[in-house]
């Protein structure tokens, strides 16, 4: 077998049918499923009796995302490891898609999948994952259509919903940071991918119909707005030299401020102020991926697909404030 798909699971029990027939309805796949049961409470364990092809992985308790694909990817006996979210259904061909563009190229640390939204197949929910100067990671073209997003491209990160990685590549990076719990991992682990010298790509062939949020439960709440607050300072800590933090200073602040306002108007400032003054008190016990050794080149490179970030997120908002397709 070429790829182990790992899916982390907690309290999914509504996701895992339609998840797991769509494995397999895969097309010309050598692979394996692994479902990490991060703990649930729900009846996760009784459904996924019914698929005996499956690997389960019970956990004594909810690693949280990055805890659970680590144990998966730890388990795996394979080159390459899928990560695939439970609230999730792959279209025939996305594993062989997804397999056959990270052998292409040895230098691909990561492939990002044509990910369109559950209920409206025709909008794009995620093409890759991009980063900005105000310390902003997006989803590139969620909300546009998905037709505008047909041609393979690098992005600066996978989205880990949907990706597959290079397990040997892995080990030169490291894992997904545990400290994250969820969200923000994938920028982390591409980011440091990106500072070794390696690539991260999209392959629109590999199709994922996704609900989004399934299992947080909704696309803002004190849980998720806390941690991606922490998680984004912990992001350009590690990966950020400190001449790369100084310039792209008043672009972080205001980033920061932009968002605190944001979340004030929805009800979740506060959430958002405990989640950055987390990130400040605990970024000292991080392990900074930028060292010495780094080429100065690759940083410039980076600050580049920063700049690149900004302006793609711009346009996009305007272009859905604007209703332009």
């Amino acid at each position: 077998m070429k790829v182990t798909v790992v899916i982390p699971n907690y309290n999914g029990e509504q996701f895992l049918r339609p998840c797991l027939d769509g494995l397999r309805a895969q097309e010309g796949a050598e692979m394996e499923v692994l479902v990490v049961e991060n703990a649930s409470q729900d009846r996760s364990l009784e459904i996924l009796s019914e698929y005996p092809e499956v690997r389960v992985l019970a956990m004594a308790k909810n690693l949280g995302f990055a805890g659970g694909v680590n144990a998966g990817i730890r388990a795996a006996r394979t080159p390459y490891v899928i990560l695939l979210n439970n609230d999730t259904v792959p279209e025939p061909g996305y594993v062989k898609a997804l397999t056959d563009a990270i052998e292409s190229d040895p230098r691909i640390f990561s492939v990002s999948a044509k990910m369109v939204s559950m209920d409206r197949p025709d909008v794009m929910d995620d093409a890759g994952d991009m980063y900005s100067l105000p310390g902003w990671a997006f989803q590139r073209g969620v909300g546009q259509p998905a037709a505008r997003y047909g041609e393979p491209c690098e992005v600066f990160t996978a989205c880990a919903g949907a990706a597959i990685y290079r397990r040997s590549l892995l080990q030169k990076t490291g894992l997904f940071d545990e400290n994250h719990f969820a969200y923000l991992e994938d920028v982390d682990v591409g980011w440091r991918a990106r500072l070794l010298g390696y690539k991260n790509v999209y392959c629109p062939r590999a199709v994922v119909r996704h609900v989004g949020s399934g299992t947080s439960g909704s696309k803002y709440n004190d849980f998720k707005v806390r941690l991606t607050a922490r998680n984004s300072l912990y992001v350009t800590w590690k990966n950020m030299p400190l001449w790369q933090r100084v310039l792209n200073a008043p672009a972080l602040l205001a980033g920061h401020l932009v968002k605190q306002i944001f979340f004030i108007r929805r009800g979740f400032g506060r959430a958002y102020a405990q989640g950055l003054w987390e990130g400040l008190r605990t970024r000292s016990r991080l392990t900074r991926a930028y060292t010495a050794n780094t080429p100065i080149l690759r940083v410039l490179r980076i600050e580049g697909w920063l700049i690149r970030g900004t302006v793609l997120y711009v346009r996009d908002l305007i272009a859905r404030r604007t209703g332009r397709s």
